[in-house]
């Protein structure tokens, strides 16, 4: 779970939160935490088992108040998995669905995969950002997806009532793309500091960009170093709905199981 150049995305992500000022947004509403979308166990966490995986991180968040999201990978069993995971959570809480975050496919390939997810998905999300991971690009032959092919899928999206998001916002040409496809979400991120495109952390992209993103949306997500319940709430102050996190959720399951999830969502929720 590291990242290039000594992992320098990913130490921003976690500095910026202390130096960038509070924004001027008074939320009305409840911020809501939520795991990130996380695949490649075996080869990113060490976990021993790719499903086991999905299966415990999906209760442990589950059962901690956490709201859910699952990705997709390759193969393409990651993406199963993760939606098993959350089916299988629905026998304690019926109404449990998940944000669903798909790579930039060729569109063929993303619809399949909604198709796979309705049961579960409560929001489908294309993750444009890991376009510009070249080993991932390369070897599922991932597009550079234009606003006319991310409304096709939006527009598939809304005949489900089903949210669409656009997640891996972090460039000027991604706000372009935004103000081009205005999707329900705009997911900033930078990938946990794995994508490379410019320096720079999702805090400071998120206090220069927050006012045009969230013109051009329904709702403003973030994820990217977010460590304690003040990093949460200046991200509110930005006018973020939902903060995302993924490290802190996993390294807390690895350490201690579902009870320090539980502790580690408790810190970000006080």
């Amino acid at each position: 779970m590291g990242g290039p150049n000594a992992s320098r995305n990913f130490l921003l992500n976690c500095a910026a939160w202390k130096k960038i000022a509070d924004g001027n947004c008074i939320s009305k509403r409840k911020i809501d935490i939520r795991l990130a979308p996380i695949t490649g166990a075996v080869e990113n966490v060490g976990y021993p088992e790719e499903k086991q995986f999905y299966t415990d991180l999906v209760s442990a968040c589950c059962e901690a108040g956490v709201s859910l999201c699952i990705g997709d990978g390759c193969p393409d069993f990651k993406l199963q998995y993760g939606i098993a995971a959350v089916k299988q959570v629905q026998n304690k809480f019926p109404q449990k669905k998940a944000a669903v975050i798909i790579k930039p496919y060729p569109n063929e390939k993303i619809l399949e995969r909604i198709e796979w997810a309705l049961d579960v998905a409560e929001t489908v999300g294309i993750d444009i950002d890991s376009y510009n991971i070249v080993t991932m690009r390369n070897l599922v032959h991932l597009e550079k997806k234009s606003p006319e092919q991310l409304v096709q899928i939006k527009k598939r999206l809304a005949r489900s009532g089903i949210p669409f998001a656009i997640k891996g916002v972090f460039t000027e040409d991604d706000i372009e793309t935004v103000k081009a496809v205005h999707p329900d979400i705009v997911y900033v991120s930078n990938h946990g500091g794995r994508v490379d495109t410019r320096a720079g952390s999702t805090a400071e992209f998120l206090a220069e960009h927050s006012m045009v993103l969230s013109a051009n949306c329904g709702e403003l997500w973030i994820d990217g170093g977010i460590r304690t319940a003040s990093n949460v709430q200046k991200a509110a102050s930005y006018g973020v709905t939902t903060v995302l996190a993924g490290r802190p959720f996993i390294s807390a399951l690895c350490k201690g199981g579902a009870a320090a999830v539980m502790q580690t969502a408790s810190l970000l929720k006080k």
